[in-house]
């Protein structure tokens, strides 16, 4: 292969992968070079020509002529004055000698070696350049096209056909993906996997509601409104805390659109997430009542020592206050980053609907009991109103325990029922 040929394919792929003019040149003097000091240990005294578009190359090697019995002559920039004059009889000492090196003189092992060192060199940069881009854009959103879906993860494509992944981990539960569609996500985090940049996107993560709220509420995206804090439960209900700097700008209202239309198109593209939207203040009691909403409060005890709130209400409100699954109080607790603990405010009578569970004390141990009113749960129903997770993290009994205490509340129901 000769040097035109090989400075020609080379240009071809390097133009492909998009890598401009000026790397280009610099890619193919390194490997030129490195062939250089392979076979000449110094490389110094060379200079390399390289022009990509017509596949010219040329290496000179410069040396200063010394007498045959000079000291230096075995130097790597000196040449005896018989070797020189070979290549020009009228040479003489203290001159300097220009030769070319043609590709050719590398040997054919060199040459192929060369060849598949510069289409490495580029493949690395492109990775390299990949890892950039995307960890240049980390938290923003990108679309891109499902082209293969996995156990672990879906694969798509970007716009310049870079695989991208979204791991099942960041996926919303409720997320069908089809081999085709385009599906919005944000870049999570780029990983180097194995040498190569492994993209990692997310439709969990609270940044990307964020994101979507800018693209759909302009006073947002202007800096008009700030979102303080986002908390999401992903597809099944998220907590947005918002200011405005403008006193005539409405946040929450600015947020949820005429009829909810600005926050319909984020709830669709959240698989139905629910959405709650509420005024962020500095006024640490009022920010625990507006997001335990919709539940009305009459009452709340911080202690801030032990980050605790104790949040009394109505009992007709206590469900509200709690969610479904536990999913209101659990967001609110991270949206204030409190631990907030229900309790009833019952006027000294219980709801005629509910049982105390102090009546249990025959079927469930007392300190069972105390450890459940500790977080709020004073009856049967506040307690069943909570998923056997949500009170294993909420207390400190073992999960057998709450099993058995779930059993003996759901028994009495039942009977009632009957």
């Amino acid at each position: 292969m000769d040097a035109s040929t090989l400075i020609e394919s080379f240009a071809d792929f390097a133009k492909q992968k998009n890598i401009d003019r000026p790397t280009m040149i610099r890619i193919l003097e390194d490997v030129f070079r490195n062939m250089i000091r392979k076979k000449y240990v110094q490389d110094d005294n060379f200079d390399i020509i390289v022009n990509a578009d017509k596949g010219d190359l040329e290496i000179w090697r410069f040396r200063e002529i010394v007498d045959d019995e000079s000291e230096d002559i075995w130097d790597h920039d000196k040449i005896s004055l018989t070797e020189a004059q070979k290549i020009e009889p009228d040479f003489e000492v203290g001159e300097e000698v220009a030769e070319e090196i043609h590709l050719e003189d590398f040997g054919r092992r060199a040459v192929t070696t060369a060849r598949q060192a510069l289409m490495q060199k580029v493949k690395d940069l492109e990775k390299d350049i990949l890892y950039q881009k995307y960890k240049d854009i980390v938290g923003e959103i990108i679309s891109g096209e499902v082209y293969q879906v996995l156990s672990r993860e879906v694969l798509l494509t970007d716009a310049e056909g870079n695989e991208i992944s979204i791991p099942r981990g960041e996926q919303i539960p409720k997320d069908r993906y089809r081999k085709g569609e385009t599906v919005r996500s944000i870049v999570h985090r780029v990983d180097m996997v194995n040498g190569s940049p492994k993209i990692i996107l997310s439709r969990t993560s609270p940044v990307f509601l964020e994101r979507l709220f800018e693209q759909e509420v302009p006073e947002v995206y202007d800096g008009l409104i700030t979102i303080k804090k986002v908390v999401r439960e992903p597809g099944e209900r998220a907590k947005v805390a918002v200011e405005s700097y403008d006193d005539r700008i409405d946040p929450v209202g600015a947020c949820v659109g005429m009829k909810g239309s600005r926050i319909h198109a984020i709830v669709r593209e959240l698989q139905n997430e629910n959405i709650d939207v509420i005024n962020y203040t500095e006024n640490l009691e009022l920010y625990i009542q507006r997001a335990l909403s919709p539940a009305k409060i009459v009452s709340i005890k911080i202690d801030k020592e032990n980050g605790r709130v104790a949040v009394f209400l109505k009992p007709d409100q206590v469900s509200l206050a709690i969610g479904k699954g536990g999913l209101n109080i659990k967001l609110a607790s991270r949206l204030v980053g409190m631990e907030i603990d229900v309790f009833r405010e019952t006027d000294g009578t219980a709801a005629e609907e509910d049982v105390d569970l102090d009546e249990f004390g025959d079927e469930v141990e007392s300190w069972v009991i105390d450890e459940l009113k500790r977080i709020g749960l004073d009856t049967a129903k506040s307690v069943l109103s909570l998923n056997k997770e949500e009170l294993v993290r909420r207390t400190d009994l073992e999960e057998e325990t709450i099993e058995q205490v779930l059993n003996v509340l759901k028994k009495e129901f039942e009977q009632q029922q009957q």
